[in-house]
């Protein structure tokens, strides 16, 4: 009889630090570098406000990740977030985020990366009127495939990926500093007088914030860590540290090609800097960094989701064949299957509306930071609740730095409610959901529960 590998199996502590950076660097350093900037700089008004905002980001970012940390290496776990929050308010509440997580939050930001992949490598080689549905497929079915074949694959892929990535990005640094005109600026981005700078500054790091957003996705590998738990807290910093030094350079390399107006005005502020100083050639590879940007992130999201449904389904019965960790490719296939599947029905959208598809990523922001919020708030409640848990890493100036991190997502949740607007309801509609999910799946295990209690005790009259 052939032994089943997917019962009773744990994650294994496998990835090394350099694995782990490579998927953090790799999820954060996404296509979004390549369009926030205008954002930015459209809502600061010099150029040292504007890098100044970026090291903020990098700032604010590092505060959250040493409360992470903390998280991490006190309670390492598959399931990240949900772990957290679960040991924090209940399984309940976890329940609702795994939801959400893996219904839109975390399958929809795979199928847009692979829809941006799509979209730029059709200006490559088209495949026709439904060119970018094709190619966004074919993403989501490939890195599936290569992360179900086995997780040294999966993670060779990611930092081959991420290098080619950083590169990219180190190539548009490189054409603004050095091979591109300095320009002289002509006047300064316009401002609509009737908002305040300091709410100006406030979107503007909205858009920086959510351009550093993916390094939590380190509490989903906290578990397969094999170099110990303290380790985890390197890799956040090295990891943040790559990302901030990677953001200034090439923002400043957009300042100097193309000026503080100029990012501002620009749709695609990265394509305007290449055609400056290579042409269409410059058009054409800025093409394939992005594409491999979308590629790299992907693949990393792809790698850290799964664990959130593979945590789902070692607690709830009814979901069980999620929370079955393959022991011979060291990751969780059918999670695997199951996110990916959920990412090509929402890529299908886009054969009926591309717009309605982009505008239900962007609507679920609301879900993401409210979530986020509970788990900066659940450092708080598991210092209390377990105080005897040993904590490697204890996050430094507690309880101000926590206080930062919870201040920060909440402002990021109002921001994201009063900017989608009526949109946000379908975050409120996608919970809902997921509530009446909860309460049929716990009326039918208390189903089972009784039928179980009830044929114990007929065998025991038996007996």
């Amino acid at each position: 009889m052939e032994r089943d590998t997917t019962q009773n199996v744990a994650p294994k502590h496998q990835l090394s630090i350099t694995d782990a950076v490579a998927i953090i660097v790799g999820i954060v350093i996404g296509a979004g570098i390549f369009r926030t900037p205008s954002l930015v700089a459209a809502n600061t008004d010099s150029d040292s406000l504007f890098l100044f905002a970026w090291i903020l980001g990098g700032g604010v970012s590092l505060i959250g990740a040493l409360c992470y940390a903390e998280l991490t290496t006190a309670f390492p776990n598959a399931g990240g977030d949900y772990h957290f929050i679960g040991r924090a308010y209940g399984k309940k509440l976890a329940f609702l985020f795994a939801w959400a997580r893996m219904s839109v939050i975390q399958t929809g930001s795979i199928a847009l990366l692979a829809y941006i992949f799509g979209d730029y490598f059709s200006q490559i080689h088209s495949l026709g009127e439904f060119s970018s549905v094709i190619y966004a497929a074919l993403v989501v079915i490939v890195l599936t495939a290569i992360n179900i074949t086995g997780i040294r694959l999966g993670t060779g892929t990611q930092k081959l990926f991420t290098v080619a990535e950083v590169a990219g990005v180190l190539l548009i640094a490189a054409a603004g500093l050095i091979f591109a005109p300095e320009v002289i600026e002509t006047a300064p981005p316009v401002m609509d007088a009737s908002t305040s700078s300091g709410n100006f500054i406030g979107l503007a790091m909205v858009f920086v914030l959510l351009t550093f957003g993916g390094w939590n996705e380190a509490a989903y590998i906290s578990a397969e860590l094999k170099s110990g738990k303290k380790r985890m807290v390197q890799v956040l910093i090295v990891s943040l540290f790559i990302i901030t030094a990677a953001y200034l350079l090439i923002n400043i390399g957009f300042l100097r090609a193309l000026g503080h107006s100029g990012i501002a005005q620009s749709d695609a502020v990265a394509v305007d800097l290449m055609r400056i100083v290579w042409g269409e050639t410059g058009v054409w590879l800025i093409g394939i960094i992005v594409a491999v940007s979308a590629l790299t992130s992907a693949n990393a999201t792809i790698f850290t989701g799964a664990r959130t449904n593979y945590a789902l389904g070692k607690d709830f019965r009814i979901l069980s064949f999620l929370g079955r960790w393959n022991s011979q490719t060291s990751g969780p296939v059918n999670a695997l299957l199951v996110q990916g599947l959920i990412a090509l029905v929402l890529i299908s959208l886009g054969l009926f509306t591309r717009s309605g598809f982009e505008t239900i990523i962007e609507y679920t922001a609301p879900v993401f930071w409210f979530f986020f919020l509970l788990v900066g708030i659940a450092l708080f409640i598991l210092r209390k609740k377990e105080p005897d848990v040993p904590r490697p890493f204890r996050v430094p100036l507690y309880p101000i730095t926590p206080i930062i991190f919870c201040l920060t997502s909440a402002y990021l949740l109002y921001s994201s409610l009063m900017y989608t607007g009526v949109g946000a309801l379908v975050g409120v509609v996608v919970l809902f959901v997921g509530v009446l999910l909860l309460a049929i799946f716990k009326k039918i295990e208390g189903r089972n529960k009784s039928k179980q209690s009830d044929e114990y005790h007929v065998d025991k009259i038996i007996t």
